[in-house]
């Protein structure tokens, strides 16, 4: 459900605790979860699990909750966790900010013009190395991804953070002269020495077909006997 801009998740209290209560929780389609506030104050609640699967699948980095019926509050993922098989999310944990003051975040970081990069039309194989970026900015500032133009990357080149810009109030935390965004390498000559590994094999293929083990006996043999009947 949403109310003005933001996305809303309706959420329900949750009183039970422990491992076996969440499971118990699960098993009914209901995810638990906590929210940080910003005086260390949390509330333990419970969703289900359609509902929050729906809102995170929007990938807004903002959205507001209601809890029993009480007014929207502004929050983001602080964390999540997921089942190590399914996939799917089994806990959660929001924090409440403030709209007027800033927060740190992490932001999906995606490439853009793959395709269209020299590099990778002459062969170059394309590596998206960091995939999320740490950023500072007001709630209502925070953006749902950050997107890097990849297009003008060629072979063996690489695109550092430096090359990359944020949208309008939003700062980087990230050293942008350290932090890797992608790389091209160049195509693979795997093919080639394969080749001539196979051509080597089969001259030695060839070589072992002869009769060597009783060739190599026989010749000695006859140099032996000559020899023998040299020094008698």
């Amino acid at each position: 459900m949403a109310k003005g801009d933001r996305t809303v998740l309706t959420l329900a209290p949750r009183d039970e605790r422990g491992s076996r209560a969440n499971r118990r929780l699960r098993r009914e389609g209901l995810v638990p979860g906590v929210i940080y506030g910003q005086e260390s104050d949390c509330v333990s609640f419970k969703v289900e699990s359609r509902q929050l699967r729906n809102v995170l699948a929007e990938g807004h980095a903002l959205f507001d909750v209601e809890v029993a019926g009480g007014s929207p509050q502004p929050v983001i993922v602080k964390d999540q966790q997921h089942h190590p098989v399914r996939g799917h999310v089994v806990h959660i944990d929001l924090l409440k900010v403030r709209l007027d003051e800033k927060i740190q975040t992490t932001v999906p970081l995606e490439l853009e013009g793959a395709e269209d990069a020299p590099g990778v039309k002459e062969g170059g194989v394309l590596e998206h190395v960091t995939r999320e970026l740490n950023v500072e900015a007001l709630p209502t500032e925070v953006p749902d991804r950050i997107v890097a133009d990849v297009s003008g990357l060629g072979v063996a080149e690489t695109m550092m953070l430096s090359s990359v810009s944020p949208p309008a109030g939003v700062e980087l935390l990230d050293d942008i002269e350290e932090t890797v965004v992608a790389t091209i390498t160049a195509p693979s000559r795997a093919e080639e020495p394969e080749a001539e590994i196979e051509e080597e094999a089969e001259l030695v293929g060839e070589g072992e077909e002869a009769p060597e083990g009783e060739e190599a006996p026989a010749e000695g043999a006859e140099e032996g006997a000559s020899e023998g009947g040299d020094e008698g």
